[in-house]
Formats: C-alpha cells, sequence, structure tokens
C-alpha cells in the first residue's frame, strides 16, 4: 500500500500525458469548483450583508417605537420629586419597553450631570448587564442630548446553554421629568438571523459540491462520446501501420466524427489499394530480376568459357586483340559476379532467405579471411592487422554469409585505405560478438555515411573500382546481418577513415546493450595499442595476419 501510494503522483502524470478525457475533465472541474467557490462566497457574503441590514433596520424601528412610547409615558407622568413614584415610573417603563418592543432585555443608566438624592439609578431586566455594553457606545449616547438619536453595536449575548448568541445593542437618551436623562439600551438577539444564514450557506455549499459533481459527470460522459471515437480511430491507425490493411472504423450517424471516419476509411481504403498495387509490381520486379538473372547464366556460362578460352590464348594475338581478351574475360566474372548478388537480392526482398547455423568462432574466421586476402592486400601495399582480446568461443551462424559480409568490409577497407594500414578488431561480451573493420583512408561525409548501404550507391561515382565491385555488397551485408538478428553500423569522418562494426548476437535473442566494439573510435586509435605510430606516417608493408590475446 506504501509502496502504491507513492506512485500514485508519477501514475496521475503518466493519465495527464496519456489522457486526453482525464486531463479534460480535471481542467474543466478544477474551473468549475473555482468558479463555484467564488460564487458561493460571494452569495454567502451578499445574504449575510442582506440578512444585517434587514435584521438591523427592523431592530432599529422596533426600538425607536418602544422608545417613543415609554418616552411619552415618562412626559405624562407626575412624579413631584417623590422617590417611590419616580420608582414606579421607571418600572412602568421598562414593563412599557417589553411590551412595546420585540426583547425584554433592556437597561436604564441615569447620566450623572446634577447629583440627586430622590433620582433612581436605574433599571435593566432580560439579563442585559451594563458590562456588555462598550464604553464607546456609552459615550456616544451620553454626547446625544435629547435629539432621539439612536446608536448601536453588534455584541455577544449569552445564551441559556453558557455559549454566545450575536446580538444588536441599541442605545439612546429619555428624559425622565425632575430627574434628568438617561441610557436606554436595548439588545436584540440575532441568534434566529444566524440559523437562517448557516442554513443558507449550508444549501450554498451542498448545491455547489452537487454542481461540481454534476458537471463533472456531464464532461466526463461528454468527452467519452467525443474520445471514444477518436481512440478508436487511433487504435485503428496503429493496426493499419502495423500492416493490417483491412481494419476499418465502424462509422455510424451523419456528425462530424462520422464523416471523419468516413474520411478515414477511404483513406485506408485507398491506401490499401496503393500497397496492394506496389506489392504486385514489387513482386513483378522481383520475379523480373529472378527469371532474367537465372536466364541469363545459361548465356553467360558460355560466353565466359569462350572468353576464358580467348583470354587463355591473348599471347598469340597482336597487343590490341590481347588487351581486348583481358577487358572481356575481367568483364565477364564482374557480371557473373552482378548476377549472382542479383539473385541474392532478389531472395531477400522476396522473403525466401534462410539461414544455416552452426557454431562458428568469428576470431578463426576473421584470420581465414584476412589469409584469403592476404594477395590483394599485397597489392595495394596495405598492412592487415587482427586484433582480438574476445570472439573465439563458438557463435551460431551461418559462416558463409557472416564471412561474406567480413569479406565485402576487408575488401572495401583495403580498397579506399589508401595503403595505410588496416584494424580488424574481434570482440565480444555475455550478449553478443562483434567484428570491426577500421581504416585510415580518406573517410566519408557524414551524408554519405547514411547512404553508404543503399543499392548501387558510390561516395565518389569518379573514384576508379579496383576489385570490380557491383555496389550491391554492403546492402547484401546488412541484410545478411539483419538476418541473423544483429546489426552492421557505420562511422566514418573525411581524413580520419571508415569503421564498419558487425555485431551478432549469441543464440537466437536479440540484441540488448552495447556492441563489444564501440562504432566511434573517438580520439583513441587502435594503432597504438598496436604500437604504430599515426596512420598516415606508416610505411607500406606486406600484408600480415596477427592474433592478439
Amino acid at each position: 500500500m506504501w509502496r502504491d501510494w507513492r506512485a500514485w503522483p508519477e501514475n496521475v502524470g503518466g493519465l495527464w500525458r496519456r489522457s486526453l478525457r482525464f486531463r479534460t475533465v480535471v481542467i474543466t472541474l478544477a474551473l468549475t469548483v473555482v468558479t463555484i467557490v467564488i460564487a458561493c462566497v460571494w452569495m454567502a457574503l451578499a445574504i449575510q450583508n442582506d440578512l444585517f441590514e434587514s435584521r438591523k433596520e427592523q431592530v432599529l424601528v422596533d426600538s425607536r417605537r418602544a422608545v417613543d412610547t415609554a418616552q411619552a409615558t415618562l412626559d405624562d407622568a407626575e412624579v413631584q420629586g417623590d422617590v417611590v413614584q419616580l420608582q414606579h415610573l421607571l418600572s412602568s417603563v421598562s414593563t412599557s419597553l417589553a411590551q412595546q418592543s420585540s426583547t425584554d432585555m433592556t437597561a436604564a443608566i441615569r447620566i450623572d450631570r446634577s447629583p440627586s438624592l430622590n433620582a433612581p439609578s436605574g433599571f435593566k431586566s432580560g439579563g442585559l448587564e451594563v458590562d456588555m455594553i462598550s464604553p464607546e457606545l456609552r459615550k456616544r449616547v451620553q454626547s446625544s442630548g435629547q435629539n432621539q438619536t439612536q446608536w448601536w453595536q453588534s455584541i455577544s449575548l449569552p445564551t441559556a446553554d453558557g455559549g454566545e448568541a450575536p446580538g444588536i445593542v441599541v442605545g439612546q437618551q429619555i428624559f425622565v421629568p425632575d430627574v434628568g436623562p438617561y441610557e436606554l439600551y436595548l439588545a436584540y438577539d440575532l441568534d434566529d438571523a444566524s440559523q437562517i444564514l448557516g442554513f443558507v450557506q449550508t444549501t450554498l455549499w451542498t448545491v455547489g459540491f452537487a454542481l461540481v459533481v454534476l458537471i463533472g459527470g456531464i464532461a466526463w460522459f461528454t468527452l467519452r462520446s467525443v474520445t471514444t471515437p477518436i481512440g478508436q480511430a487511433a487504435e485503428t491507425s496503429a493496426k493499419l501501420a502495423a500492416g493490417d490493411l483491412a481494419v476499418r472504423l465502424d462509422v455510424h450517424g451523419e456528425d462530424e466524427l462520422a464523416t471523419l471516419g468516413r474520411s478515414f476509411n477511404a483513406m485506408a481504403d485507398s491506401i490499401e489499394s496503393q500497397i496492394k498495387e506496389l506489392a504486385a509490381l514489387s513482386l513483378v520486379q522481383q520475379r523480373f530480376v529472378s527469371d532474367v538473372s537465372h536466364e541469363l547464366r545459361t548465356p553467360l556460362t558460355t560466353i565466359r568459357l569462350a572468353a576464358d578460352m580467348i583470354n587463355d590464348r591473348r599471347d598469340d594475338f597482336d597487343p590490341a586483340t590481347a588487351r581486348a581478351a583481358e577487358l572481356l574475360h575481367a568483364q565477364v566474372q564482374r557480371f557473373e559476379v552482378l548476377l549472382g548478388d542479383l539473385l541474392e537480392i532478389s531472395r531477400y526482398d522476396a522473403g525466401s532467405v534462410q539461414l544455416e547455423l552452426e557454431p562458428t568462432s568469428l576470431a578463426h574466421l576473421a584470420e581465414d579471411v584476412i589469409a584469403s586476402m592476404h594477395q590483394l592486400a599485397e597489392q595495394h601495399g596495405t598492412d592487415v592487422r587482427l586484433v582480438a582480446p574476445g570472439g573465439y568461443s563458438p557463435v551460431d551462424m551461418d559462416p558463409r554469409r557472416v564471412r561474406r559480409v567480413v569479406r565485402n568490409l576487408l575488401g572495401n577497407a583495403i580498397e579506399h585505405g589508401e595503403g595505410r594500414p588496416i584494424v580488424v578488431t574481434v570482440d565480444s561480451n555475455q550478449q553478443a560478438v562483434a567484428i570491426g573493420v577500421r581504416d585510415y583512408g580518406l573517410g566519408m561525409s557524414a551524408s554519405d555515411a547514411e547512404r553508404v548501404f543503399d543499392r548501387f550507391w558510390r561516395a565518389d561515382p569518379s573514384r576508379k573500382r579496383t576489385i570490380g565491385g557491383t555496389g550491391l555488397g554492403l546492402s547484401i551485408a546488412l541484410g545478411d546481418a539483419r538476418l541473423h538478428g544483429g546489426s552492421l553500423v557505420v562511422w566514418s569522418e573525411l581524413g580520419r577513415g571508415t569503421n564498419f562494426v558487425l555485431t551478432l548476437p549469441r543464440g537466437s535473442q536479440r540484441l540488448e546493450g552495447p556492441s563489444p566494439i564501440p562504432t566511434d573510435p573517438a580520439d583513441e586509435s587502435p594503432l597504438d595499442d598496436l604500437g604504430l605510430t599515426q596512420p598516415i606516417e606508416l610505411p607500406r608493408a606486406t600484408a600480415t595476419t596477427k592474433g592478439f590475446s
């Protein structure tokens, strides 16, 4: 549970990135919550202020009416300074206030301006104490005079259970005959208004929460009706991209999504039709190449026999005819190689190539290839060195195809290495074995290196071929590498040479992790490990084969 809880942020983040529906619903809910909170707060404050103002006006009117009645009673009374009559008069005023107003919490305090032994101190009823009234309010009431000005203030009133309730106290002066002015205060309980306000606020927040839930549900179902067809279109597109050309969208209705579905299906029909046409054309092309190659083998064999016979007797011819016989013999051989490569390419295109696997040591295979090309390297004045720290343990591979790849890479290195040393490196790890062919020739630009495996492509069309390649060797080599589940990559820089690395997996697993031999040699030169100087300063020597453990 703890690990699951810790994964929540990552899971939510992934859902946010992947799901348009989730992201839209969250944004909609967030904006809805902000809007409803602002609206509810504003409405609650507006209702609170309106309710308070309304209740305050009621209190002031009620207080004014009760005080006017009390003052009229005082004005009509004739007490002639009798203390008892004054006390009865104030008691009747207190009773009248309770009857004429909606509160029984009253208090009267004599404003002691002129001392009098006959003047009663005042009265209080309903639990209103003098200490509940703030000095500021009393000061304003005392200074108001007999102009009947009302002053009010919010206070907290005690409740029967020991708590507090909101209230308003209203104060003004009354004048008692033969005594003088009194401070008169009426306190009103606003607990009913507070309860109403609490009910309204609770209702507002409940309605707001319900609106958030409803809007979230509406947004979810609305988005579902939109995103579900989009998701189906994405899934169908993925299947179509994976090669399932028969997949189509289910279209219902006449709305925009239905129009999109029909357009998608029309596009899929067009793509399927074009792919089938291209596949048919490709099949015709493959059959044409294969048939032509097969058909040319018989006349080519006859031509080669005749060319061999003529070439064998070229010494009997004049120099011009003898040279023509040599050229004919060489081009017939190249034509035969080209036919073989075309047949191999047609097999790859048709998907009919099968591997003949057997345990083979890549290091020993490299030694055999280097030995077989000893004469060619000697003709170019190239020193071929083998560095093999690994790769001796047998690995399941098709030795004929791998040998063909290595021969092609080494042949290209000899032809384009400018007579400088060539280092063949063989190494291995737990996942793969690899062989690298590094030359220090002119090299290629990055754009040329990207196209080096294209069919019939040459980095320098004006460069003279000395080995007689067909332009298909590297393309076939790449196909052989991929057929083994491996890779063939190239690194090259102008002036620094070229490095081809063939990597083959051990067993039937796919390649995982880096190759045992880095593709980019960086600033480290394998020649330094051999105790040689810089490639350009090396003297040309005969081809040799050396193994290193």
